[in-house]
């Protein structure tokens, strides 16, 4: 009967030391992923419409995280119904393409490209959603990609460019 105590004891210890060890150890195969909250990507959209509307430009933005989906969009007043599907493109292409071309934004891309077209763009050009128009800039938080904010309707990329990085840098110290 002692024996039989003893040996409930031990595998009620180990159970117990199993528990605790694995609770103390973090999952394995989850990754944790930074975004944009709600609250600031609407707020990056917002600034980016308003700057071009500023400067009389009637555009639209859209801010998607790493995996492409959209988090915060606007079509601004008087943006014509294809620009929402521009902006996402950059901010798509932003998001996944340039940061792996270690470019910033779809505009460094493009000068990239520029300078030497048939091999940068080699295969990438018929991929959905890939535009290599500048406004598409990449966002980080530090070191970390969160995503890319895209804005498209300007009568120029860089111009859509240029409130893309506005709306960026009024949210940058909220990155944390």
């Amino acid at each position: 009967m002692m024996a039989a105590f003893s040996r409930i004891a031990h595998l009620s210890l180990a159970a117990v030391l199993l528990a605790a060890s694995t609770q103390a150890t973090p999952a394995q195969g989850l990754i944790v992923k930074k975004r944009l909250s709600a609250v600031l990507a609407m707020e990056a959209v917002m600034e980016a419409v308003s700057v071009c509307k500023k400067a009389g430009y009637a555009v639209s933005a859209i801010v998607v995280d790493t995996e492409g989906v959209r988090q915060a969009l606007i079509g601004g007043d008087g943006a014509t119904v294809h620009t929402l599907d521009s902006a996402y493109a950059k901010a798509y292409t932003a998001a996944s393409l340039a940061p792996v071309r270690k470019d910033g934004s779809t505009q460094a891309l493009s000068e990239r490209i520029a300078k030497t077209p048939g091999v940068t763009t080699a295969g990438l050009a018929s991929l959905p959603n890939i535009n290599f128009t500048p406004g598409g800039v990449t966002i980080m938080a530090g070191e970390d990609l969160i995503g890319g904010i895209g804005v498209a309707g300007a009568p120029g990329g860089n111009f859509d460019h240029d409130c893309a990085v506005a709306a960026l840098a009024k949210i940058k110290d909220r990155m944390n």
